[in-house]
């Protein structure tokens, strides 16, 4: 049996995130990641093989835990019920990860990297895309009779640009999401979804 690792993988990625959001993707160099999470330099490139593989496995590491909550939300047996949880997630997840969300609507994939994203990174992140929207799909068949590109389009734009916009205008006007986002985001996203 392998001995238990002595730097935490989460800890690594707490502070490679800290870096990016606190003084921006350049300043999260591998001396700087290990610096701040304690791990040292030799750690890191073993574990991730550079500082784009530190990044990227935060980054990612945020968007996977966001969709495991999106999926969850979308299991619910009313379809309007499980498109305007799936909308909630966002928020939800905003107010308790705030700095995986700030990490993810903040940061662009292309300022993680500073090599153009690898095969593997694309299909990584296809794969983890895929289960996501293919329940965005069968929402808008159950919601709209159709899965085409415009109806389609018209279920994102309730289920996902909208959350996306408040959660994204509140997170960078003051940190702080108010108290009625949720309702008054619940009642925007259902009253597109009906119109």
């Amino acid at each position: 049996m392998a001995p238990p690792r002595k730097h935490d993988t989460d800890d690594i990625l707490d502070a490679a995130r800290t870096l990016v959001l606190r003084d921006g993707p350049r300043a999260a160099s591998v001396a700087a990641i290990a610096e701040e999470s304690g791990a040292p330099v030799g750690t890191l490139y073993h574990r991730f093989g550079n500082r784009d593989g530190v990044l990227t496995a935060a980054w990612l590491r945020a968007l996977e835990r966001f969709q495991d909550r999106a999926l969850a939300a979308t299991t619910q047996s009313d379809p309007l019920d499980a498109a305007v949880a799936l909308a909630m997630t966002q928020v939800r997840f905003a107010r308790e990860e705030a700095d995986d969300v700030r990490l993810l609507l903040a940061i662009r994939r292309r300022d993680l990297l500073d090599a153009a994203p690898d095969d593997a990174f694309r299909d990584r992140l296809a794969t983890m895309n895929a289960p996501l929207q293919a329940a965005l799909a069968r929402l808008t068949r159950a919601l709209r009779g159709r899965a085409d590109a415009r109806s389609l389009d018209a279920v994102v734009r309730a289920v996902v640009d909208l959350p996306n916009a408040a959660v994204r205008r509140h997170l960078r006007e003051g940190g702080r999401l108010p108290g009625w986002l949720e309702r008054d985001v619940a009642d925007a996203v259902r009253t597109l979804l009906l119109s």
